[in-house]
Parts: C-alpha cells; structure tokens; sequence
C-alpha cells in the first residue's frame, strides 16, 4: 500500500508563485540591509546544544529541536540513572545524554558565537546580515510555525545609539517599500530591571518580564495571576500595574517613569538603572524625530521580549491594518558574547519574520503585479521552423534579462493560451510562416489583446514593448 504523503506540522512547501513573493520579500529586505553598510554571512543549521542551551530561557529551552546522536544514541546508556521515583522517565536529562546538537533556535546566538569564534578575522563594530531558517517546537497556529525563516541585521563591538537608530530607519524603509503601515514599539530592558528594583523584587527580574510579555496574548489579569503564582505580593504588581496602563506622548510616559524611579513609588526606592534605560529611551527618541522616521513609533512600557539575553533597547513591530502578531523585533545586548568567552562585547539587532511578513502582503493585497509571474514572454511552438526562428530571439531577450519560455511541444494553440494563463504570462508571441517570410515577430498583450508585429532583428523595440515603453 503507497504511503500517503505529508509534512510535519508546522512546517510548510512553496510552490512558484509563493517563492516568488517569498524572494521578493528577501530581496527587498536585503537591498535595505546592504545600504547600511551591513554584509551578509551563514551559519550553519544545527549547533551544539551547549551554543544553545540557557540562552533562551527556561521556556525558550523547552522549544529547541534536539538532534539524536548518530549511530545507535542510546548504546550503553544506563537507564536507571534517569529513572524518577514515580517510575517515569526524566526526559531532559536523557536528553542532554543522548543528543549533543540541536537546531538553531534563532540567529543570534549562533552570530554572538560566529563573532567570538572569527573574532580574529573580523573588522569591529562588525555589521551582519543573515537570511536563513530557524526552528522551534512550539505549538502551530496562525502565523505561528516551527520551521520560519528569520532576516537578522545585527551590529556587535559599538554602544553607540546610533545604531538602535538605524535599525528603525532599516524598519522604516522596508515597510515604506511594502507600502505597509507599522507601529515600532520600543522600550527598554533597563527600564523594565529598574521597575523590579522599584517593585523590591529585583531578582525577579525574568519572571516580570516573561509574564509582561504576554500582556498582548492573555490580558493583564492573567499577567497578574502569572506574577503572584511567581511568588510576587500585591504590593509589587500594584507598582507594576500603573506602569503596563500608563498612556499619553513619549516625553509624559518618560516623565511619570523618571518620578517612579527617583522615589515617587508606593515603595520609595530609588532606581539607578531604570533612570539610565530612561536616559536612553529619550536620546533614541530625540534621533528619531531628527532623522525624519515616516512609520509610527511609540513607547510602550509593556513590552518586555522574553529572550534572557537583551540588556537595553527592545523593539517591536506590528502591523496597522492586519490582524497577526509581531512581524519584526529585536534589541540591545551586551553581555551574550562574553558567555563564549569574549566579555565587554556589545551588540543591538533586529530580524524581520519572513513567513508573518508573508501573510501580511498576501493578505492585503501588496505584492507587485510583476511578482507574481516570472514569465515575462511565452513564445507559442508552431512547428520546428516556427521554433529555430524564433530561437535566436528567446537568446537575445533572456541575455538582456527578459524572462522568456518557448512552449515545448506544437500543441493547439488553446493550450498553449491556458498554459500562459495558468502562470500568469502577460505577453505571447504567436509567430508563424507570414511573420517569418517577412522577418517579423508578433507580440500580443494577453491582458488587453492588443498586438503588434516588430522586425526581428529589433529586440530593443521587442523590450520596450513588453516594458509598456511602446
């Protein structure tokens, strides 16, 4: 019996037409990147589970695809070891016995390792692009996969916020170019450590921000539900609260933040370092209004991203006028490097959801026309001399970058007419013995039926009419 085909869930096949919008979002993304100095490089798709493990979180560490050894993984493994009292299986820590690599989780942690690794090859700050997938075993649902491709602009060795700066001009500009409106959310890790400080759990610190993370999935009642299960008092989430409802510009929300933080909380305390987040909150901001920003950029003081590793600026970014969850985000760390052994290494980045990004076009309607097919001419087979004709033709269309087919077979012309509609081709050449006694190629517009019939030899004229030049 055949066995029915099938993929695993979460993951996905492209067929033409969805890579050619898949490459037209790469491309784009690409183009922007390479404007701001930055280069591209690849890692490969499978670490070392230590490269990868504890950099995520406890949550994000649930979520790694763990590779079995090769060989027979389980040989000589004494089973008893993992053996819990209630007589089930401690499956973590077999794990760690039976499996020494994983699939990456996400672009970073591999670049932080690549920069320590090539650190002696490498110019700083080091600017770097990176357009590759990444895998998660997370649970699958709307504009959620386990196998996604991530596009990843990083800059490491600068402190500068210049950098943070760029980033959202990067943003900027691939929206503009998407002609999709955004909102950047940013707001600062520094700031959220502070509010810890001020809350007088300090070293709860990833339990606020992991439970804040979710304001947007679970409604603030279940963060607070999160927190207290985490062990916080009400005393703490009621200096919280005020901070996840607070409201109004950018300058009142950093002004009622700087009262908190210099003492003016149901606590009293002072906190130096969400005063230093807020410092830098500002002068970002004072950047983006001078740099002339044209998509939406906001502070808000819920988000936190849940990723252990980010130190200051956060970034989020969603779309206005569709329904889906962040398309792109990132931020500032300063210590992920100095796990590999290279301290004092600092880094700001941000990576665009390919496959959201994906949903968000389709779903709007913004892919370019000229996307969808990548056939700009088909050439209808009327016969082997109608074919050796127009041969030389199809060379000097495609050496000039026109993208041409010659259907394969003389089959009736109704077929070929559906073929070139089945792909979307706007312009067909039906070239038979007239034209050819008279060293002519007929070109039709299959959209507005309009025809013309050009000199062979002229392929510039040929060009310009399919460009809707002539």
């Amino acid at each position: 019996m055949a066995q029915k085909p099938s993929i695993p869930k979460g993951t996905r096949d492209f067929g033409p037409a969805e890579m050619a919008g898949r490459n037209y979002i790469f491309d784009t993304i690409k183009s922007v990147f390479r404007t701001y100095g930055y280069m591209p490089i690849e890692t490969p798709a499978m670490e070392n589970l230590g490269t990868l493990l504890g950099k995520y979180g406890e949550e994000g560490d649930k979520l790694l695809f763990r590779i079995l050894n090769s060989g027979d993984a389980f040989a000589g493994v004494d089973f008893s070891m993992y053996r819990q009292e209630d007589g089930g299986m401690n499956s973590k820590a077999l794990s760690l016995k039976v499996c020494e690599k994983g699939l990456r989780y996400d672009l970073t942690v591999p670049f932080a390792r690549f920069v320590v690794q090539h650190q002696n090859e490498l110019s700083f700050p080091f600017k770097r692009y990176q357009i590759q997938p990444v895998w998660r075993a997370d649970r699958p649902q709307k504009g959620r996969y386990r196998e996604f491709y991530q596009c990843d602009a990083d800059v490491i060795g600068s402190r500068s916020l210049l950098n943070e700066l760029e980033l959202v001009q990067i943003v900027d500009r691939v929206f503009t170019l998407f002609d999709v409106a955004v909102t950047v959310k940013i707001n600062n890790r520094k700031v959220l450590a502070g509010l810890a400080e001020i809350a007088e759990f300090p070293d709860k610190v990833v339990d606020i921000t992991v439970a804040i993370d979710k304001i947007d999935k679970i409604g603030l009642d279940a963060v607070e539900a999160e927190m207290r299960e985490k062990g916080l008092g009400d005393e703490a989430i009621a200096v919280i609260e005020p901070v996840l409802l607070l409201k109004g510009s950018t300058d009142s929300k950093i002004g009622a933040m700087r009262e908190m933080m210099s003492g003016k909380s149901a606590s009293g305390l002072v906190s130096e370092t969400g005063l230093k987040g807020l410092d830098e909150l500002q002068e970002l901001f004072g950047l983006i209004e001078a740099a002339g920003i044209s998509q939406e950029a906001e502070m808000d003081l819920s988000l936190a991203r849940g990723l252990n590793y980010y130190t200051g600026a956060i970034f989020e970014v969603k779309a206005k006028d569709y329904q889906i969850g962040s398309i792109c985000g990132g931020g500032r760390y300063d210590n992920l490097t100095g796990i590999f052994g290279l301290p004092d290494m600092s880094g700001v980045g941000i990576s665009f959801g390919a496959d959201r990004i994906y949903d968000v076009l389709r779903g709007l309607g913004k892919f370019p026309e000229a996307v969808t097919s990548s056939t700009d001419l088909l050439f209808a087979n009327m016969g082997d001399k109608e074919m050796k004709y127009i041969l030389p033709v199809a060379r000097a269309l495609r050496e000039a970058g026109i993208a041409c087919e010659i259907f394969a077979e003389p089959a009736k012309l109704k077929k070929q007419f559906d073929y070139a509609s089945r792909k979307g081709i706007r312009f067909m050449s039906i070239t038979g013995a007239d034209e050819m006694s008279q060293n002519l190629v007929n070109i039709k517009n299959l959209e507005t039926g309009e025809q013309v019939s050009i000199t062979r030899d002229d392929v510039e004229r040929i060009i310009k009419h399919i460009g809707g030049e002539a």
